[in-house]
């Protein structure tokens, strides 16, 4: 049954792939590799790949030492910086991207804030919470006898760093890249905005601009075997890195805090200046687009209008990716084996898709396959579940592995009913990953940019697509309202993962 349900799921979850596959296949091979061997996809596959392992390494420096810093260390005000370092998740990267030109502009006219390496500095500064998240969660919850072990054998506290503290949360860390690793390759807005010519705006262009289908669809499948690539890495990384757990009676005892000593405060320095990059700039060009611009906000009730439309979409959204997710995830954390982990991986597939490449595929789908859905949220909430199906699936599985699967088995041999002990045990025990997939997917789905162009009803309009159509004609005025209440609603799902976290109810600072 629940491989069933999981099979199901991961074949809603791939409609886009079989779109992307039976159009390509449809162009015909010869157009296809004269589509693909040329210089501008050679160009556009080292300049996406290059900026997806910037931004990777960036993220992954950036979210371990934050998190180390905060969780392990006695730096002053860890738990004041252990909520800010996760709230860049709320600020969209075409909002981050916009600020940051904005700001660039009113320290020096002459300067032009955009190619590659702007575009990598936004996605590092928006991307990093997610390896911090689940990095702080993974050294909250370590058991510190490994380490007492390596420096009772006289390791210094870096040495016991580098060779203990990372690999106990080194499943963590490449969980976290390759979330990262993926956004940046889906990234549209961002690159758009400071010009930087990856996939996504060669696939955009192609479809708008000349409308060369078999272009952007060649480039699309192109992306799909970059993240088959990148499944397979991550998941061998996985595989060494699931060693680590706890075994034996007892209980855990938390970790010891380092002593930084002289550099509590230039540690303190270091995550106030990663938090005024990330958070301090869009605050100041948000401010300051209310000032100064002579474009004027819309009324009271198309600000009302677009932000409850944000909110019902995008609840629609996360439930359904939640649908998807639940299945997928259980089978992988009760039954691992191959086949649970190919339909894990394969959910990951639409992930890395461009938001307009999902839009433009459920658009066919709606109109060829299922008509009634065209031009409803339904469609539109399924493009939601379809890009953010993977945040939701790794929230479920992590909360499935750590619930003891014997209380189920008790309870079948009881001769309670499979659908009793789903409803009174499967689902308390992971509620707590369920909740956080609700949250993130709900955070994301409120972000999305391209899809919610595509496939929003007509007349529909939400706070990131009001956000775009002002910004696109430099009415950054008459944008701010919008975008300042996109970061603020999006903070609350933002909160409620660093509760989940554990950062906040650790001891002192």
């Amino acid at each position: 049954m629940l491989l069933l349900a999981a099979l199901l799921a991961v074949a809603v979850a791939l409609t886009p792939v079989v779109y992307l596959v039976i159009h390509t296949v449809e162009a015909g091979w010869a157009q296809v590799f004269d589509a693909l061997l040329t210089e501008r996809v050679a160009s556009a596959a080292g300049r996406s790949l290059g900026l997806a392992a910037v931004v990777t390494i960036g993220c992954v420096v950036l979210g371990v030492g934050s998190a180390f810093l905060v969780t392990r260390t006695d730096v002053p005000g860890r738990r004041f910086f252990g909520v800010l370092a996760a709230l860049p998740l709320a600020i969209p990267s075409y909002v981050a991207a916009f600020a940051w030109i904005s700001a660039v502009h009113l320290v020096d006219p002459r300067h032009v804030f955009e190619g590659f390496w702007p575009a990598a500095l936004v996605l590092i500064l928006c991307s990093y919470p997610y390896v911090y998240l689940p990095v702080a969660a993974a050294l909250v919850g370590a058991d510190p006898a490994a380490e007492e072990v390596s420096r009772s054998l006289g390791r210094g506290p870096w040495r016991t760093f580098a060779g203990v503290t990372v690999r106990q949360v080194q499943p963590a860390i490449a969980a976290g890249g390759l979330l990262v690793a993926l956004y940046t390759l889906s990234d549209f807005g961002a690159v758009s905005i400071v010009r930087t010519d990856t996939f996504t705006r060669e696939i955009f262009t192609a479809l708008n601009m000349g409308f060369n289908r078999t272009m952007a669809l060649v480039l699309s499948t192109v992306l799909i075997m970059l993240t088959v690539l990148l499944l397979a890495g991550e998941s061998v990384t996985r595989a060494r890195g699931a060693r680590f757990a706890r075994v034996g009676g007892g209980a855990r005892r938390p970790p010891s805090r380092l002593r930084l000593r002289a550099g509590r405060w230039p540690a303190a320095g270091g995550l106030a200046l990663v938090a005024g990059a990330a958070l301090g700039v869009p605050a100041v060009s948000l401010s300051r687009w209310f000032v100064e611009g002579v474009s004027r906000p819309g009324s009271l009730a198309e600000i009302t209008s677009a932000t409850v439309n944000s909110l019902w979409v995008s609840a629609l959204g996360a439930g359904l990716t939640m649908l998807l997710a639940l299945p997928i995830g259980l089978l992988a954390a009760r039954s691992p084996g191959t086949l649970s982990t190919i339909i894990e991986r394969l959910s990951y597939l639409p992930h890395a898709l461009p938001g307009v490449v999902v839009g433009l595929s459920l658009v066919s789908f709606g109109i060829y396959v299922l008509y009634p859905l065209y031009q409803s949220v339904w469609l539109l909430a399924l493009a939601y579940a379809v890009l953010f199906l993977p945040l939701a699936v790794g929230a479920v599985a992590a909360a499935a592995a750590q619930a003891p699967p014997q209380l189920e088995q008790v309870a079948r041999s009881l001769g309670r009913r499979p659908v009793t002990v789903f409803r009174t045990i499967t689902l308390p025990l992971t509620a707590p990953g369920i909740g956080a997939g609700l949250a993130l997917a709900f955070l994301t789905c409120m972000k999305e940019l391209p899809a919610t162009l595509l496939l929003r009803p007509t007349g529909m309009d939400t706070l990131a697509t009001r956000l775009w159509t002002h910004t696109g004609v430099v009415q950054y005025a008459a944008a701010a309202p919008y975008a300042a209440l996109l970061v603020v609603i999006a903070a609350v799902p933002t909160w409620l993962l660093v509760s989940r976290s554990g950062i906040m109810g650790k001891g002192g600072g």
